[in-house]
């Protein structure tokens, strides 16, 4: 499995009461909604996602800045890290170590305005989105979240090979389109002709061939004989019926009026 990143624009917030908190926190993915373009597609998060790592108790996940090895913040191991879900994501708080007092003062100071999460996609989805492909990560495991100074730019080998075995065609076909950013191309449908074609002289000739011809005088004539008319007790059965559903109605209209 290889790893991926994905950032959020949500701004990074100091936590806890009082000025001498050490705790920071964010939203490190959001359910639902779109990415930025990745190369010619779009990702979303399912609800779904983390629900295996939640159930194993987030094991080894960490919370780095930036994603670096050297700038570890917290971890769930030493219970310096909190994660929880809500119905808009993933959200985290971790206790900023006294050597990371750098990271600390950027976030008081309100300049870091993103935060990523790292993981291994187990299940995606794929579908059309504004003529964009649309990849939902439907499952998979969850490595660090991270406040970020900046997004970088994400690296989409991963969901372009995941796109190229669900459209069946060869990798590098599919790395061509996307530097095109063509990737839409793939998601119009050839199996069918179009609803909006104009037809042509040939075709529309033959359509209207194919509709019935006009009756004659003597078939309209016919089909309106073939209609009996009704015989007087009919006639009288179908006007007492009438009759008496109009007088029900004026009766339940009466009964309104006196219980009001």
């Amino acid at each position: 499995m290889e790893i991926e990143r994905l950032t959020t624009r949500h701004a990074v917030e100091l936590r806890g009461a009082g000025g001498a908190s050490r705790r920071i926190g964010g939203l490190a993915a959001v359910f639902g909604k779109d990415s930025q373009n990745l190369g010619g597609f779009v990702e979303r998060v399912a609800p779904s996602f983390f629900n295996k790592s939640r159930g194993d108790g987030w094991p080894n996940v960490i919370c780095r800045w930036n994603h670096s090895d050297e700038y570890l913040l917290g971890s769930i191991r030493g219970s310096t890290l909190e994660l929880s879900i809500d119905a808009t994501g993933l959200n985290y708080t971790v206790d900023v170590p006294e050597c990371r007092g750098d990271v600390l003062e950027l976030v008081t100071r309100g300049d870091v305005a993103n935060s990523s999460f790292a993981f291994e996609c187990h299940q995606d989805a794929w579908s059309t989105r504004r003529g964009y492909p649309l990849r939902t990560l439907v499952s998979g495991r969850l490595i660090d979240v991270a406040p970020v100074s900046r997004p970088a730019y994400p690296d989409s080998s991963v969901g372009l090979r995941s796109f190229a075995r669900y459209v069946q065609v060869p990798f590098e076909e599919v790395s061509k389109m996307a530097a095109a950013n063509e990737l839409g191309k793939f998601c119009v449908r050839t199996d069918r002709p179009s609803q909006h074609r104009k037809l042509t002289p040939a075709e529309a000739l033959a359509r209207l061939a194919a509709k019935a011809p006009p009756m004659t005088g003597a078939e309209a004539r016919a089909r309106l004989a073939a209609k009996a008319p009704l015989t007087p007790a009919e006639l009288k059965a179908r006007l007492d019926a009438r009759a008496l559903i109009t007088a029900r109605r004026i009766q339940l209209h009466e009964q309104r009026m006196r219980w009001s």
